[in-house]
């Protein structure tokens, strides 16, 4: 994809957001898992600074040519991965297990802030699919938010997929209920950010709540695996 079309698409998805009427409430992570350090420098020129990464050894070569952006973590997390993931990203969106928290608070480097991490919800409760599932958040909220090297921000979700507006919008909301549940039971915590919404359905997640959508494909166009 050359730079014109990126640009194009990066100001549609822009144009999108704000039809929504909610967009000064919502942030653009640039999904940009296999697309070239080039792309992501082009966007960058148009004010694009908050990118997404699923895989480590690919992120970590594009964070050394640009470590001043915001980069965020967004794919599965193994043990042996979370050593670097503490060392270089400012966020992590994928937290399903209190034993990953715990060594991403342990192995961040004391020199840098606090770690903001997104508890992963599996909120349609599909089998295949990590995350906690909705009567297990408060708990691992309560839990997590007393490691001492991560910040608790919220919560993540990728709700199944639906064919109508109105069926998009239903795991959404059961998702800003739980974080107001999560605010409520850490009023001194802040718990500010839901991380949903992608390319097919950012428009129900922003009415719902989202503050920050998770946007690739529309972008970068259709992704490798």
């Amino acid at each position: 994809m050359n730079n014109q079309q990126l640009a194009q698409n990066y100001q549609q998805v822009l144009a999108r957001i704000a039809k929504t009427n909610h967009s000064q409430k919502v942030s653009l992570l640039a999904v940009s898992k296999t697309k070239p350090i080039e792309q992501i420098q082009a966007l960058v020129k148009l004010g694009q600074s908050s990118f997404g990464e699923n895989y480590l050894q690919e992120a970590l070569s594009k964070i050394a040519v640009e470590p001043n952006l915001n980069w965020h973590f967004i794919g599965p997390i193994q043990s042996n991965k979370t050593k670097a993931i503490a060392e270089n990203f400012n966020w992590v969106h994928s937290i399903d297990r209190l034993k990953i928290a715990t060594r991403l608070s342990n192995q961040r480097p004391k020199n840098l802030p606090k770690l903001n991490v997104l508890l992963e919800v599996n909120i349609s409760g599909e089998k295949t699919k990590s995350g906690f599932i909705a009567n297990e958040v408060i708990e691992m909220a309560q839990q997590i938010n007393q490691l001492p090297n991560i910040k608790l921000r919220g919560l993540m979700a990728i709700p199944i997929k639906a064919n109508s507006e109105l069926a998009r919008r239903i795991p959404f909301k059961k998702m800003h209920d739980l974080l107001l549940q999560c605010q409520i039971a850490l009023p001194d915590n802040k718990i500010d950010t839901l991380s949903m919404g992608m390319s097919a359905d950012l428009e129900a997640a922003i009415i719902e709540g989202a503050t920050i959508v998770r946007v690739g494909s529309d972008i970068f166009g259709a992704r490798k695996s």
